[in-house]
């Protein structure tokens, strides 16, 4: 299948029309949502707090969460979904990786239980400048499942700007795999700034291929990329 892609060159116009796709995915019927994080999603969840969208009924699953870092630390994913999203439009049932867990390759394939157990409707992405989509750094196997990874430099210098100093930074992360993510029936991709310019260009004119782990979704069902960029 083609990607859906969608050029919007008005950022509150992009947002308002990725609010407009979840819209449509609750009328038909989805209740199943794989949710994202980082500050591509922050203008899309005060769109989703502004709105009347429902999410009571509906379940979530996270794509990530940093290893070793507390849930109550602001910085943790949990706190950043809390925050941004739950307070305001809170679903039935939320999962997160477990950052604290004892064992977390054992919290890693618990997670992936969950995930395949419940199936995910439609799953929300952004794109790091690599082409990694969760934490799945260039190289990373298209069949991998949610799995513990070790955090590349770029990706814990580019997470830098939201703790005191890069040391502060988590150095593993459990991540929805690729396969994980692709066996959500849509896929949402927003990818907006100069600096995703690259990793954009690879998914839409390049091949498949490990060393851009978006590419992994060219053939995707129902594959929907919404840009600010000129491609």
């Amino acid at each position: 299948m083609s990607i859906k892609l969608e050029i919007i060159k008005n950022e509150d116009e992009l947002y308002t029309r990725a609010l407009e796709i979840f819209q449509n995915e609750l009328a038909k019927g989805s209740n199943t949502f794989g949710l994202a994080t980082g500050g591509t999603m922050v203008p899309l969840y005060e769109k989703m707090a502004a709105s009347d969208i429902d999410f009571s009924k509906c379940n979530s699953f996270n794509l990530d969460e940093y290893v070793g870092l507390p849930a109550s630390h602001p910085e943790s994913y949990v706190s950043f979904m809390k925050t941004n999203l739950f307070s305001k439009k809170p679903f039935a049932h939320s999962e997160l990786p477990n950052g604290e867990a004892a064992d977390p390759v054992a919290e890693a394939a618990q997670y992936e239980e969950k995930l395949r157990n419940a199936q995910l409707d439609f799953q929300l992405l952004g794109i790091g400048e690599n082409g990694h989509i969760g934490f799945n750094e260039p190289g990373t196997p298209f069949d991998a499942p949610t799995h513990v990874v070790e955090l590349t430099q770029s990706t814990r210098e580019a997470n830098a700007r939201f703790f005191n100093s890069i040391d502060e930074v988590p150095t593993k992360a459990i991540t929805m795999g690729i396969s994980s993510i692709a066996r959500a029936k849509t896929v949402l991709l927003i990818a907006v700034g100069e600096k995703k310019r690259d990793a954009l260009h690879a998914l839409i004119n390049g091949e498949a291929t490990v060393e851009v782990p978006v590419t992994a979704l060219k053939d995707h069902q129902d594959f929907i990329v919404l840009t600010d960029l000129d491609l």
